[in-house]
């Protein structure tokens, strides 16, 4: 069985989560670990048995034996990630959003097909168990004809002072989240060509924070005649909310990733690590044991090694992540202008946000 060796770019909250899933990985060996921050690198190799830690990602990207890389870091510096790892013939894995806008998009998946590498998106919503087991339902006919599809996620704010910054991160609740359920319905449904969104947002508790939205809700219609509604928060107290309605012709499927299989917990200070993640631990939450797990993450990386070592197309892709910004864009242009969009959608935005804030 061969052995993939995996390089992380980042040492935030997210690469913890990569590293303890591709620690369930049996064919997947962590090589080592770049971050620019000082003494980043050096701690989390030192927490998770890195062999080698980096201060800069490409110096890492020269090491003969890497296999592949996963980006963890800002939004902001995705391209040019992608683009230095797929020169060092690389394969990445590119967690969400894939990047800024659509020209960066483009670039990102020109790149890696030129070199001959694969640009893996990490939607891990499409690896959920609950989601997988849902979607089961919908191709074996149980629900009969989708006609409606929902999906939401909501908590009291980002993790990390970047996803605050539009500059860095280039939008808000939309961009962060939405992107989730956007992926979830082209993957739900098929992934047929969106035709329409429809979008009001606003920064409603966060504007000593952010200029980006802080609570949103998204209508997109798609091919095929399925209308979705993606309900995004960084707004709401209590601890993080995530879940999914389809309906059909002859049935309806309901899934709750953290209420009917967590643990209800009252604390005053917080708990764990959770305290540094999206979605505070105060007060009352709904504490999910296996986490990773019941979000699919191993399973994720799992298949994206898989695809690495037995050269498959990968479930998510590049082009799956431009699909997912083109609506993202869309869904600003939508809440900037008050009126419905069509698709395909062409801008030259150089963020999300940009379509929202200039009107």
């Amino acid at each position: 069985m061969k052995t993939v060796k995996v390089g992380l770019i980042g040492s935030g909250f997210v690469s913890e989560i990569h590293a303890e899933s591709l620690k369930r990985v049996a064919r997947a060996e962590i090589a080592a670990v770049a971050s620019p921050s000082k003494g980043r690198a050096a701690a989390f190799a030192k927490r998770h048995g890195i062999a080698q830690s980096f201060t800069d990602y490409r110096k890492m990207l020269e090491m003969d034996d890497l296999d592949m890389v996963v980006l963890g870091c800002p939004n902001y510096l995705h391209c040019r990630a992608t683009c230095d790892a797929a020169a060092a013939g690389k394969h990445i894995v590119c967690e969400k959003p894939l990047c800024m806008n659509l020209a960066e998009a483009d670039l990102m998946i020109k790149t890696s097909a030129k070199a001959g590498v694969k640009l893996m998106y990490a939607e891990e919503l499409c690896f959920t168990p609950k989601y997988v087991r849902m979607k089961r339902l919908v191709d074996e006919g149980a629900v009969g004809k989708v006609y409606m599809v929902k999906q939401s996620e909501k908590h009291d704010g980002p993790h990390s002072p970047w996803f605050w910054d539009v500059e860095k991160s280039g939008g808000g609740v939309t961009l962060d989240m939405g992107c989730h359920a956007f992926e979830f319905f082209r993957w739900m449904l098929g992934k047929p060509k969106a035709v329409s969104v429809f979008a009001e947002m606003g920064t409603y508790v966060h504007k000593d924070k952010t200029k980006g939205d802080d609570n949103a809700v998204i209508i997109v219609n798609f091919e095929g005649g399925a209308t979705c509604v993606a309900e995004e928060s960084w707004a709401k107290p209590g601890g993080m909310d995530d879940r999914a309605e389809v309906y059909g012709s002859k049935g309806v499927a309901y899934a709750d990733l953290l209420h009917g299989n967590s643990i209800e917990t009252y604390s005053a200070d917080g708990y764990g690590y959770a305290v540094e993640k999206a979605g505070s631990t105060r007060g009352w939450s709904f504490t999910i044991y296996e986490e990773a797990w019941n979000y699919g993450f191993p399973q994720e990386f799992e298949h994206f090694v898989d695809c690495v070592a037995n050269d498959r197309q990968p479930l998510e892709t590049g082009e799956d992540g431009r699909a997912t910004l083109e609506i993202i864009f869309a869904a600003y242009q939508s809440a900037g202008t008050g009126k419905k969009v069509n698709l395909p959608f062409r801008t030259k935005a150089e963020r999300p946000i940009d379509l929202w804030q200039k009107h």
